[in-house]
């Protein structure tokens, strides 16, 4: 991948595709996981941290992780789908929008890819739009799309 100066707003646009990149890591998403998030966010929804009651009475035939703790592992899931150079700060700027298309059930190993929508300039630096989409290993539909805006400046 060629590095682009990130502020070279023609050449970053160039990049942009409405194919996604390559996978990204993967990760196991335990219930020991789901739980130390139901832990720390105060969402202790059963559907998330009962076990028992959900093989009993969950359409999904067990636990599912909390569409939140599948977003906030994104950064280990996914890249950047560009090679940006020169920034000094890269801040998260905002949100185009966010789905939570598919459940991802406690065991299950989960793993995201990313595209760059565009670029544009903005008064303190360049702002990127990307869409990444989080699936369950082996799912062709994802449980998760994400349109994040992040922004770069010199």
């Amino acid at each position: 991948m060629t590095s682009i100066a990130f502020n070279d707003i023609d050449a970053i646009n160039d990049q942009a595709s409405d194919e996604y990149g390559d996978w990204g890591a993967e990760v196991e998403v335990t219930q020991e996981m789901i739980n130390a998030f139901a832990d720390l966010t105060g969402d202790h929804q059963w559907i998330h941290v009962d076990v028992e009651r959900c093989e009993r009475e969950s359409p999904f035939g067990g636990p599912i992780a909390h569409g939140f703790l599948t977003l906030s592992l994104m950064p280990k899931l996914i890249s950047i789908p560009v090679d940006l150079s020169g920034a000094k700060n890269v801040v998260n700027f905002g949100s185009g929008g966010l789905q939570f298309r598919r459940p991802v059930p406690a065991g299950s190993t989960i793993h995201g890819k990313s595209r760059l929508v565009n670029a544009q300039e903005h008064k303190v630096g360049t702002l990127l739009t990307f869409e990444s989409a989080i699936h369950v290993k082996d799912s062709p539909k994802p449980s998760l799309i994400y349109t994040s805006q992040i922004l770069f400046q010199g």
